[in-house]
C-alpha cells in the first residue's frame, strides 16, 4: 500500500495545528494494516494511530509512521425484544453513526450527538456527554495487536473504562498488563441499544429546554436535537475556530473537599455522583478565575465556554502546540492556587 512522506496533519487535528508526519498510511480495511505489519522496516519504526485528531494537541512534527485510521461501515448485527446490537468501523464519523442509528429507529445514543471524532476514537477516550457515556452503551470491540498482527475482540469489561479513561490510554507496565497505548488498533466497534428505550435528561441543560418548550415527555430525536443546539450554542466549530473540545476533565473531590470550596465560594457548580464523590464543573473553575476571552501568544481560551480552548492563530502567525500546552498549564496553575483543584488535560498531546 501507499504509505506517504512528509504530510501535513494541520487538516487532520481539530485544532488546526500546523506539523508534519514523517510517513503516513491510511488504512481503510484491517488487511492495509497487515500488509504494513508484513514489510521488514515495520519493527523498527515507531508508529501513532490517528483518528478524527478532535483529542489532540500536536507539538511538533511526528517522527515514525502515523496510522490514519479510515476504516468504513455500518450495520445491524441483532435485532431482538431487548434491544439492537449495531456496529461500526472504526473510521466512521461518530456524530454521524450516531444520527444514522437514529434514522434507523435505534435509540440510546442521542446524548453523545455532536462530539467531535471517529468511532474507534471513541472507546479509548470512553466519550460522554449529559447523563450518558459511551460504557453505557458499549458492547464490543475488534482490534488487531500491533505486535503480532493478531486480531482479538474486547467486551466492556476488558476495556477498563473509567471517566475519560480506557485500557487503549495506559501503557503495558509489564508483559501480563492489560495496558494496551499503542500496542493495539481499535478497527470495529459495537453498540448495544437497550429496549425499552428511556431517556436521560438529569442535565440541567436539558431540564431546561424541557420548560422552555413545555415538552415533558420528549422522544430520541427531541434530546438529539436538543443536545446538538446546547453544544452548538457553547461550543465553537472546529472548521471555523480550532479547539479540541472540553480541554481539561471535570475534577472529583470528596465531599468535605466540596464543602471546603462552597464555604468560599457558594456558585461553585457540582454534581453529586453515585459512588459518594463530587463532580466539580472545570469550566466553572476556570471562569471563577478570569481565563474567559483570555489570550496566550495564539492560543486562547473560548468566550462562550472557559472549558475550551482555541486556535487565535492566522496563517501567516499560525498557533503551535506549545502554545497551547503554556496556556493549559497556566489556567492549571491559577486554579490550583485559587482552588487546591489540580485539573487534567483530556487531550492528547503528542
Amino acid at each position: 500500500m501507499l504509505v506517504e512522506k512528509q504530510v501535513s496533519l494541520q487538516p487532520y487535528n481539530s485544532f488546526g495545528i500546523a506539523a508534519r508526519a514523517e510517513l503516513l498510511a491510511r488504512i481503510g480495511h484491517p488487511s492495509d494494516l497487515l500488509g504494513l505489519m508484513a514489510q521488514p522496516e515495520w519493527g523498527t519504526s515507531a508508529h501513532f494511530i490517528l483518528g478524527g485528531g478532535s483529542n489532540l494537541v500536536i507539538t511538533g512534527d511526528v517522527s515514525g509512521l502515523v496510522l490514519k485510521v479510515e476504516i468504513p461501515g455500518r450495520c445491524l448485527v441483532e435485532e431482538s425484544p431487548k434491544g439492537w446490537l449495531v456496529e461500526a468501523g472504526a473510521g466512521e464519523n461518530w456524530h454521524d453513526f450516531v444520527a444514522w442509528t437514529l434514522e434507523q429507529g435505534w435509540p440510546g445514543l442521542e446524548n453523545l450527538a455532536l462530539i467531535p471524532g471517529t468511532v474507534g476514537a471513541a472507546p479509548v477516550q470512553n466519550i460522554g456527554a449529559y447523563g450518558v457515556e459511551l460504557q453505557d452503551r458499549f458492547h464490543s470491540l475488534d482490534a488487531i495487536d500491533l505486535d503480532s498482527g493478531r486480531g482479538f475482540t474486547l467486551d466492556a469489561a476488558q476495556c477498563g473504562f473509567g471517566y475519560r479513561d480506557s485500557v487503549f490510554k495506559h501503557a503495558p507496565s509489564d508483559a501480563r498488563s492489560m495496558g494496551l497505548a499503542g500496542r493495539a488498533l481499535i478497527t470495529r466497534v459495537r453498540f448495544w441499544l437497550p429496549r425499552p428505550w428511556k431517556p436521560v435528561l438529569g442535565y440541567l441543560d436539558l431540564q431546561r429546554r424541557m420548560e422552555e418548550t413545555g415538552i415533558r415527555h420528549p422522544d430520541a430525536r427531541q434530546v438529539f436535537d436538543w443536545v446538538v443546539a446546547i453544544r452548538r450554542a457553547k461550543l465553537p466549530d472546529p472548521a471555523v475556530i480550532g479547539n479540541a473540545g472540553s480541554f481539561f476533565k471535570n475534577p472529583t473531590v470528596t465531599p468535605e473537599q466540596c464543602a471546603d470550596i462552597i464555604a468560599r465560594d457558594p456558585r461553585v457548580v457540582h454534581y453529586p455522583m453515585p459512588d459518594g464523590s463530587v463532580k466539580l464543573a472545570a469550566g466553572w473553575l476556570i471562569d471563577a478565575c478570569g481565563w474567559k476571552g483570555k489570550t496566550l501568544g495564539h492560543a486562547g481560551v473560548y468566550e462562550k465556554q472557559a472549558l475550551v480552548l482555541v486556535n487565535r492563530g492566522t496563517p501567516e502567525s499560525p498557533c503551535t502546540g506549545g502554545e497551547v500546552m503554556t496556556l493549559a498549564r497556566a489556567i492549571q496553575t491559577s486554579v490550583y492556587e485559587r482552588f487546591g483543584i489540580r485539573l487534567e488535560p483530556e487531550p492528547v498531546v503528542l
